[in-house]
């Protein structure tokens, strides 16, 4: 038994009937996502993140993007990986009492 379930958003690429084949075939559990819901992975802070330590960056090439994007990923602490999974359950009450809708995360 494993001892996590997958989580990810209705986005094409994740819906499409080869992502679903691949996660049956593997037996890997996938969180039911309803339509138009907030996107509460916490995946996205950490790309907004990394977004925002590159912002003033201006790769001229391919490699030099890659380089910038590795360099700003690498430097995201574990403890801020730890604060955004400990904030789960006050993102989750937040949609809860949004009724599904948008939310401050």
């Amino acid at each position: 038994m494993r001892d996590f379930i997958f989580q990810q958003d209705l986005a094409p690429a994740h819906a499409a009937k080869s992502t679903k084949d691949w996660f049956t075939k593997k037996q890997l559990e996938v969180l039911a996502w309803p339509a138009n819901s907030p996107d509460l992975n916490v995946i996205e802070n950490l790309w907004a993140i990394v977004k925002w330590k590159i912002r003033d960056r201006k790769p001229t090439t391919l490699d030099q993007l890659k380089q910038n994007i590795s360099t700003a990923w690498e430097a995201v602490s574990a403890e801020t990986c730890d604060k955004l999974v400990k904030s789960m359950p006050w993102r989750l009450q937040a949609v809860i009492q949004a009724k599904g809708a948008a939310t401050k995360y």
